[in-house]
């Protein structure tokens, strides 16, 4: 019922617009809040280019009805096996009909785990097939360019996508998030010094991660290519950098040091994907990127959204 009424929603929203050069566009909208909240369009606020914007329709993601891809950088430290176990609890207890992707990040690209070669609903089969990172120092050669080719070619359709609606950019499909495991650092820009902080690359994959309509999550872990420490900060710069354009959060902060369990981001990022929302908006069909900006009514809530969005960019069906 849900994807139907969005559907509906949408097509309305095509047909109002077309006369006026508008398209309609959707973002995915994280409400971070310490009490439960069941937000409505009326307590959500957009801003598109700094104008305001009627919100067509503000809908929450059903449980199960996400894509969720696990990016490993395969240079890692092998001291991540103590995270196996805890990586595969995670990917279990997601709820039913949630597709998972397992990849590692090698050499610029990411290639599948041996659980699946694509996204799949079958969580155990997922989560046996995660195996240690090779360890080997800068095995991904950017994590950067590994993610961007990944969101430009998210692979296959989802699980159960049923008769989805048809348009100019391509059919569209389940919610989709990413969850990188990685130190950040970005090999290609140089120095890691805090004076050479500004990295065209990852501007360049923020930029494909909005037009994907994908937020980045990510926890940081060492390479093996780095002393302790070295790197960390310019690392989870990027990092952030990367979650603040796309909608994402950075979810473990550190002096360099390796979280001492992933298993509380594990949920925080879980939890995240359960209070994040579809808003259907109107955008204008001329430009390759507007701004975005997002308040909301509700106290002590924080909203997360990417800061620029491709008009027509449909993130849900």
């Amino acid at each position: 019922m849900t994807r139907y009424l969005l559907t509906l929603t949408l097509l309305a929203a095509t047909a109002a617009n077309a006369q006026e050069g508008l398209t309609a566009t959707q973002a995915l909208v994280a409400f971070d809040s310490k009490n439960p909240v069941s937000p409505t369009a009326n307590n959500l606020t957009i801003k598109v280019d700094n104008r305001a914007t009627q919100l067509a329709n503000l809908t929450a993601i059903p449980p199960g009805g996400a894509q969720v891809a696990l990016l490993i950088d395969d240079g890692l430290r092998t001291s991540v096996a103590r995270e196996m176990n805890n990586l595969r609890a995670f990917i279990t207890g997601l709820p039913a009909g949630t597709e998972v992707y397992v990849g590692y990040m090698q050499n610029g690209t990411v290639f599948p785990g041996t659980g699946a070669s694509g996204f799949t609903s079958n969580l155990a089969a997922v989560a046996q097939g995660i195996r240690i990172p090779s360890g080997i120092p800068g095995s991904s050669a950017s994590p950067y360019f590994c993610l961007s080719e990944f969101v430009k070619n998210w692979p296959g359709r989802a699980e159960n996508e049923v008769s989805p609606v048809q348009r100019s950019e391509g059919p569209v499909h389940k919610p989709r998030f990413v969850l990188m495991i990685t130190n950040g650092v970005d090999p290609y820009n140089g120095s890691t010094s805090p004076l050479n902080q500004n990295s065209p690359y990852v501007d360049n994959t923020i930029n494909d991660a909005q037009r994907a309509g994908v937020p980045v999550y990510s926890i940081f872990f060492n390479d093996a290519g780095f002393g302790r420490g070295r790197g960390s900060f310019s690392g989870q710069n990027y990092l952030t950098e990367l979650a603040d354009g796309t909608g994402g959060l950075s979810l473990y902060q550190s002096t360099g040091q390796n979280p001492v369990s992933m298993a509380p981001y594990l949920k925080q990022f879980q939890n995240d994907i359960a209070n994040t929302y579809v808003a259907t908006f109107s955008a204008d069909s001329n430009k390759k990127l507007v701004s975005l900006k997002t308040s909301t009514d509700l106290p002590k809530t924080k909203l997360r959204a990417p800061t620029q969005v491709r008009p027509g960019t449909i993130v849900s069906n």
